[in-house]
């Protein structure tokens, strides 16, 4: 059987599957209304999503709060990083830019 006309499968570049991801796991954000807005299956969606969490060592999706801090002078900490293991990292805003 020959099949005329588009491709079924697409192919979707990494900076695409990162777009999707991002929109579709916002908070608000409706899956299956981002899976119809990219004409892809939610179940495809929900495979990259383990797939990103999955890679060990490489940058995953996580949830981000900006809060709006009175001034950061006198060394207060001027970024606060949570991880969900318990590790907690405060940056002063008099830090060095090299600090590794």
């Amino acid at each position: 059987m020959l099949l005329a006309g588009p491709e079924r499968r697409r192919r979707w570049s990494s900076r695409d599957r990162a777009e999707i991801l991002t929109a579709a796991f916002t908070p608000g954000a409706n899956v299956s209304e981002v899976a119809r807005r990219f004409d892809i299956s939610t179940g495809l969606i929900y495979t990259w999503r383990r797939q990103a969490l999955a890679r060990e060592g490489a940058p995953a999706f996580v949830p981000a709060t900006v809060v709006d801090f009175p001034s950061c002078g006198g060394g207060a900490p001027a970024i606060f990083v949570d991880f969900p293991n318990g590790t907690k990292v405060r940056i002063s805003s008099t830090a060095p830019s090299e600090l590794p």
